[in-house]
């Protein structure tokens, strides 16, 4: 009696676990992994710490309030009359300022002046909670902005660029030891491109879930709340987006690998790809401040998974545009893969030498 034919979801299945299987033994992936890992974490936690541990905050305070702060972390400058204390703040040289205020719609009888954003910390030792009057509304803190868009563009970068290696690398060892004329004979092309894809996009998505977890672990236990808050949203939306920025990315590196038969040649054939992975990189670091360059790369899916979460944590970002986003990205996906199959099929059993996209494309409809 034969046995029974394995459908094309199991194949699929079978081709996925064994490329999970083979990275969970690899000690090279898993020394790298837990390396990035420990210098992500780490860094979050020497950040928080060091941020702890600097000077007090300057603030001004009219005669009349200094008996309402309250606590010894602030560097206090008394000052004789509010348009001096406001001075101050616009000036740079506090913080904040804390003032009287006599206004009929405000009953406790202060309030705190502020030039970029409230200071949390100034409220929090007051013995009572007075309004906040922002006098440069909605800013962004330019060394900050960076720091956020450089995270979210080095993740995406050596996530995407480690794992497409290393699918590259798996297609054309399996073509150069003939291990895929093997496998052919058993299993459908098509379980075997969507098999690589799908394991490694599984072990890209669990490595960037644990660099989100890590992130929120290390921003709570070091009391960066504030900035948790900010970033929460944004963090959330690069795992949905790099998943499915990913997959694309993943069919675009399987499929340009099978179009060389040795190790030495990769490099010619992946480079356009990696150059895909490469430039969102650049572009959030030098253009984080430019919302021209940051629309346009939310909206261009290779450039999609660092665009929008560095928009969406700038702000001022509709609630329909993530959407409008990710089904542009999701659409391009389906499409890559559709050409990647076409050319992973046309190009898998050729051996010989380099084969060309136009001819790649030719066999694989055939």
């Amino acid at each position: 009696m034969n046995p029974r034919i394995p459908t094309l979801a199991q194949s699929t299945w079978l081709v996925a676990e064994r490329e999970i299987t083979t990275r969970l033994r690899s000690k090279a992936f898993l020394i790298s992994t837990g390396i990035l890992f420990a210098i992500i974490l780490a860094s979050i936690l020497i950040s928080g710490f060091t941020a702890d541990t600097t000077s007090k905050t300057a603030i001004a305070a009219t005669p009349e309030v200094m008996s309402q702060i309250q606590g010894d972390a602030f560097d206090i400058t008394e000052v004789a009359t509010t348009e001096e204390a406001t001075q101050l703040v616009l000036d740079g040289e506090v913080n904040a300022a804390v003032v009287s205020d006599t206004a009929s719609d405000n009953p406790l009888g202060l309030k705190i002046l502020a030039d970029t954003e409230a200071p949390a910390e100034v409220q929090q030792a007051l013995s009572i909670s007075p309004p906040v009057e922002i006098l440069t509304p909605n800013p962004n803190d330019p060394f900050l902005l960076y720091i956020i868009s450089l995270a979210f563009g080095v993740v995406f970068l050596i996530s995407a660029s480690t794992f497409g290696g290393v699918i590259s690398q798996s297609v054309v060892e399996e073509k150069q030891t003939r291990i895929v004329e093997i496998l052919m004979s058993a299993i459908p092309v098509r379980a075997m491109l969507a098999g690589k894809v799908i394991g490694n996009s599984i072990l890209a998505f669990l490595q960037i879930a644990v660099i989100a977890a890590l992130s929120v672990i290390g921003l709570t236990a070091t009391g960066q709340t504030a900035l948790l808050d900010a970033i929460g949203l944004p963090i959330a939306w690069f795992v949905i987006f790099f998943t499915i920025g990913f997959v694309l990315l993943a069919a675009m590196f399987a499929a340009s690998a099978s179009m060389v038969a040795r190790m030495e040649d990769i490099g010619s054939v992946t480079t356009p790809v990696t150059m895909l992975v490469m430039i969102p990189y650049f572009l959030v670091v030098f253009f984080n401040d430019n919302p021209v360059v940051l629309t346009i790369m939310s909206y261009v899916p290779f450039s999609a998974p660092v665009g929008m979460p560095v928009r969406l944590f700038v702000g001022g970002v509709q609630w329909w545009e993530p959407l409008v986003s990710l089904a542009i990205l999701v659409l391009s996906t389906l499409v890559v893969i559709a050409l990647g199959s076409r050319i992973y099929q046309g190009s898998l059993l050729r051996t010989s030498g380099r084969v060309k996209l136009a001819e790649a494309l030719t066999a694989g409809k055939a």
